[in-house]
């Protein structure tokens, strides 16, 4: 070796030492105390005070992380300052199967959604309000905690350009960053002169060898019409007059749940969405499918008409790696592409499936989107007949919890769980669980996405309610309820809490509105009762939801801080407003609404019409808090469940849950006060006033 080739050698080794050295360890967590975010929950580590049980030491991961960082540079060129983890996998889900769980491998975040940065010395998380005491929780001190939206917490863009000097690289794997997000944080970089680069080899990939799960082989199966009301050929041919009135060439879908809903199939990719992992395009003359072929069986191949298609009313199928090549160069025959960008829940196409177009995007929402968000007639009865059927599993799984309780069996956070899981799964129809059920006691409540496990079920007492989230799926239909319940005596402050987030969503659940007003404005209506205690939630207040699909879907959200968007007759959303009390207690009440046409109305005008179908606990409703019409609504939804599920459950014979029910079935008088009341304007006709006002405003 020449003496410029040792010298070469030498100071590469001393910055991968330099960039690899792990930081000051303090009881195994964490680094140098002047590197730690000053709201961190025990941070830095005391040695006489345990950390939390669900805290993950990731010190080794980011080590593996850095050493690659280093590699890259000495291999690939200019060196790598700075790396990004998104929490997507290649088709930007929200739900992504534990293969693509690269954020929780490399932090030990365990929720849905967050971005990571990792530098040479410092590793940093954002997350949203829903998520951050969660994390805080999960994350050991070897990571600054970012709080998405609080005043004074940087924007990933801001704390990158503090760190990092003019010149310095960023990198990202393009697959795995919505193009929206990655042109934005470009713009914001380049202002500075720092690069954003795109690494095609994952870093935390090679890092994350051992024990990496992988991905299942399920068939896939399809969805007869006389359930999905509506052909695949009919929703191509939508899609393509979509296509023709914007002027493109075609349509690439990477979203799993579009591509489900267009060819009306499904699978087992995920671990509860019913999704086949594919990428699809669809042009004027072809529909070309990129997936595994093992997963398509005789009969999914039949119905797409796979093997002799010659139309464009059929399926052509190709291998899921051959995607990249093929659209490169099916589409130098393209003159315009319709690339699907960010909207509500979904992200959009990756940076590298933008970057295969260059001069021929059309950037907007998939057309898809709208399309299924709108229910047709067979899906909103089917929708309608999976909630009522799931009333009946959840009021007969509550009975059978409630009985071994109070008989003095021990039930915890993980048998209450499982029991739902099962009571579901039981049942002829079922599809399975829509997403790991949320059984929350105590000081766990106050997370509002906590899942019990080994290592932190909890035994499940009488001194706090206990906050249940669950959902199922159906043939026919998807649903996600929400309840509270208490198996002893509430507290004033808990009967309070509980009553006044009830009242938000029965606020909002009886609100007419004018089509033209957007959801946003309509969210403050199921948060007024919070506000006035000076409480609010760390959430959007409501989520669309598919029909045997997604429990989160677009384009439909209830949040004063989301776009700008109207409700629209024939889709499905949740109302959910919550109380968290911070290392105490939890609530939240969740229901599936439909929008629907105000019956004695003109067109224009649309309410709620609620879909759920399962009682509130009656121990913990104060109906002095409640208003008259707040109290008709309560009794109506009572004598709705009385004569659907009541019903139900006797001819099911189910006696243990018809009698649980029977229970909870109040019927409550209007005291004479509140009736003579009845004629003032109400609060939420004054809030949606309020709401008109700040329209005008922000129109001038």
């Amino acid at each position: 070796m020449n003496l410029i080739g040792f010298l070469v050698f030498f100071v590469t080794l001393m910055v991968q030492e330099s960039l690899c050295k792990p930081p000051e360890v303090i009881d195994g967590f964490g680094m140098d105390l002047k590197e730690i975010g000053t709201d961190r929950k025990l941070c830095p580590p005391m040695k006489d005070i345990p950390q939390p049980k669900v805290r993950v030491n990731t010190s080794a991961h980011l080590l593996s992380l850095r050493k690659s960082m280093v590699n890259h540079t000495v291999l690939k060129g200019p060196a790598i300052d700075a790396y990004i983890i998104p929490s997507f996998d290649e088709h930007q889900s929200e739900e992504v199967h534990p293969r693509d769980r690269r954020l929780k491998f490399m932090s030990g975040f365990s929720g849905n959604y967050g971005f990571a940065v990792v530098t040479a010395t410092k590793a940093a998380l954002w997350v949203s309000g829903l998520d951050e005491l969660q994390a805080d929780l999960e994350l050991s001190c070897d990571w600054l905690l970012m709080k998405s939206g609080h005043p004074g917490v940087p924007t990933i863009a801001e704390w990158v350009k503090d760190e990092l000097g003019s010149g310095m690289r960023v990198g990202v794997d393009p697959k795995i960053i919505p193009n929206t997000q990655f042109e934005f944080l470009q713009r914001e970089l380049n202002n500075a002169s720092i690069i954003l680069d795109q690494i095609q080899n994952n870093l935390v990939d090679q890092s994350w060898v051992k024990n990496r799960p992988l991905y299942p082989i399920h068939d896939a199966f399809f969805i007869p019409t006389e359930i999905a009301g509506e052909s695949f050929q009919a929703k191509f041919e939508r899609v393509r007059r979509t296509l023709r009135s914007m002027d493109c060439d075609a349509l690439v879908v990477t979203a799993l749940d579009e591509i489900a809903w267009l060819l009306n199939i499904r699978a087992w990719d995920l671990p509860h969405s019913p999704f086949l992992r594919a990428y699809l395009a669809i042009t004027e003359s072809q529909v070309l499918l990129y997936t595994d072929e093992k997963k398509l069986p005789q009969s999914v191949r039949t119905y797409l008409r796979i093997d002799y298609c010659t139309s464009p009313l059929c399926v052509r199928v190709k291998e899921y790696e051959k995607v990249w090549n093929d659209l490169r160069n099916i589409g130098l025959y393209w003159t315009r592409v319709w690339l699907p960008s960010q909207i509500a829940y979904s992200a959009g196409v990756s940076k590298s499936i933008h970057s295969l177009f260059r001069d021929k995007q059309f950037n907007a929402p998939s057309p898809i989107i709208e399309m299924k968000a709108l229910k047709n007639e067979i899906e909103m009865k089917g929708m309608r007949d999976a909630h009522v059927r799931d009333a009946v599993i959840f009021c007969d799984a509550l009975a059978y919890i409630e009985d071994q309780y109070f008989r003095g069996e021990l039930i915890s956070e993980q048998s209450i769980a499982s029991t739902l899981d099962t009571f579901r799964k039981e049942n002829t129809l079922s599809r399975g669980i829509s997403f790991d059920s949320v059984v929350a006691y105590g000081e766990h409540a106050a997370l509002p996405h906590y899942n019990p496990s080994n290592v932190t079920n909890k035994v499940v007492g009488s001194d706090n309610p206990v906050l249940i989230d669950s959902g199922g799926h159906y043939m026919d239909g998807t649903t996600d309820v929400s309840r509270t319940i208490h198996l002893g005596s509430p507290t004033a402050e808990q009967i309070q809490a509980y009553t006044l987030t009830l009242q938000g969503m029965i606020r909002l659940a009886t609100a007419v509105f004018p089509a033209h007003l957007h959801s946003n404005q309509l969210d403050i209506l199921a948060r007024a009762p919070l506000w006035k205690l000076g409480r609010d939630y760390p959430h959007s207040t409501g989520h669309g939801i598919g029909a045997f699909s997604s429990v989160h879907e677009s384009p439909i959200e209830l949040y004063y801080r989301s776009d700008q968007r109207p409700l629209k007759k024939g889709y499905f959303t949740s109302i959910e407003p919550g109380f968290y009390k911070e290392d105490e207690y939890g609530i939240r009440l969740e229901d599936i609404f439909q929008v629907v046409y105000k019956a004695d109305t003109e067109e224009q005008y649309l309410t709620f019409e609620p879909v759920t179908a399962v009682p509130f606990e009656p121990k913990m409703i104060d109906i002095d808090l409640l208003g008259p019409e707040e109290i008709r609504y309560l009794n109506a939804y009572n004598q709705r469940i009385a004569d659907m599920v009541g019903s139900e459950l006797k001819r099911q014979k189910k006696m243990a849950g018809f009698y649980w029910l029977e229970k909870r079935l109040l019927t409550y008088d209007i005291p004479h006060s509140k009736a003579n009341n009845a004629g003032l304007v109400s609060p939420q006709a004054f809030l949606l006033l309020v709401a008109f006002v700040k329209m005008g405003r922000n129109n001038r």
